[in-house]
């Protein structure tokens, strides 16, 4: 097959063009320049896409002997996951880029180009991995399943990923611990193979995301209020708080009971930020929209997995689907579940598919009804007999 290697100058991305050399495909090397500005050097390990990255990655595509070009998307990146980025925290909503960014620039633009330039597939340096199975009709699905590393899994921000796009993808690292990965650089002779590892967000590199946000959107002063409507601090900008937050706020009274507060709401329309106790933020119900499936949709209820954080604990939870939204029902109380992340459902290691949480809530179990709320109904199934 002829394979687009997304190299962003980092060892994951490196190994992963290697192996899928070595597996016997034709590779090419792609660095995406994504910033409209790109720096000459990293300011730390938190960015990437700058020029020293774009050289690091075009001399291992040298020492690989593959073609490497660098193909410029500044304009879209910027559109479809800087923007995006502010606008959603203006909202009052908490965005996670690294998904809006395989969504719309990884296994969009560029697949599409690499599509349309005569190549077949794209690799990528992820921590995931493709499953070949059968389709129960002679042909084969491709499911993508977590990483061996848990540590490293990234499956979260590859649940956007529909079937098409699984098909064209490979995650060649998938089943490697990053430490072994390290080793495999080195004894390939990658002069990258201790570079430290780029965190979110990358075009923040200086991790003030409030910062950004304030010099973006410009200071806001409003109010920090307590879920009686008494106020309690003031803020420069409702837009740098998020659901669950408790540092940083800077309460000018504590509360009656001497508990700490935490953000339990976020009011972009009022400006206001409002604080509560800890017990406020339990939810157990969840509805997303712009519902994503890495396969066919679930039909029904199903009982499923579900993540709200790249690196957070899966939860037991029934799932259904309504159209382009999902309702999920947790089978305990999670907290800090803001508007804007996402959920991402599991059928074991599998990944069943992905939402933005547009709400959350805490339903009484004579609120969620007996098939919605309660697992063990009989209508509830599993994934994998729905599906």
């Amino acid at each position: 097959m002829r394979v687009v290697a997304a190299m962003s100058g980092g060892v994951d991305s490196a190994v992963a063009a290697a192996r899928m050399l070595d597996a016997g495909h034709e590779v090419v090397g792609v660095h995406l320049a994504l910033s409209q500005s790109a720096a000459t050097l990293r300011e730390s390990a938190r960015g990437c896409c700058t020029i020293e990255d774009a050289g690091d990655a075009r001399r291992v595509a040298d020492v690989l002997g593959i073609p490497f070009y660098v193909w410029d998307m500044a304009a879209r990146f910027k559109r479809d996951v800087v923007d995006d980025f502010r606008a959603e925290y203006a909202a009052g909503r908490t965005p996670n880029p690294c998904l809006r960014c395989n969504e719309k620039i990884k296994f969009a633009a560029l697949l599409d180009k690499a599509l349309a330039l005569g190549f077949d597939a794209v690799a990528t340096g992820h921590y995931a991995q493709v499953v070949e199975t059968d389709d129960g009709h002679g042909g084969v699905r491709r499911e993508l399943h977590r990483a061996v590393d848990s540590a490293k899994d990234q499956s979260y921000v590859l649940g956007v990923l529909d079937e098409e796009q699984l098909a064209r993808s490979f995650f060649p690292l998938g089943d490697t611990t990053k430490p072994r990965i390290r080793e495999e650089a080195a004894d390939r002779g990658f002069f990258i193979a201790k570079k430290p590892d780029s965190h979110d967000v990358c075009f923040i590199p200086d991790g003030d995301t409030r910062g950004w946000l304030t010099r973006e959107l410009g200071a806001a002063p409003g109010d920090i209020v307590d879920t009686e409507g008494d106020v309690v601090g003031r803020h420069e900008g409702a837009f740098a708080y998020t659901v669950g937050q408790r540092r940083g706020l800077g309460l000018s009274r504590p509360a009656a009971d001497g508990e700490p507060r935490y953000v339990v709401q976020v009011r972009p329309e009022t400006n206001q930020v409002v604080v509560g106790a800890a017990d406020l933020l339990g939810v157990n119900a969840i509805t997303g929209d712009h519902a994503r499936w890495c396969g066919p949709a679930p039909e029904g209820v199903v009982r499923v997995g579900a993540q709200v954080r790249a690196h957070g604990e899966e939860y037991a939870a029934t799932a259904w689907a309504e159209g382009g939204r999902v309702e999920v029902r947790l089978q305990g109380r999670v907290r800090g579940v803001a508007p804007g992340q996402s959920v991402v459902l599991y059928d074991g290691t599998r990944v069943v598919g992905s939402a933005s949480i547009a709400t959350s809530r805490l339903e009484r179990p004579s609120e969620a009804g007996a098939v919605h709320g309660d697992p063990a109904a009989d209508e509830v199934r599993s994934v994998t007999a729905s599906t």
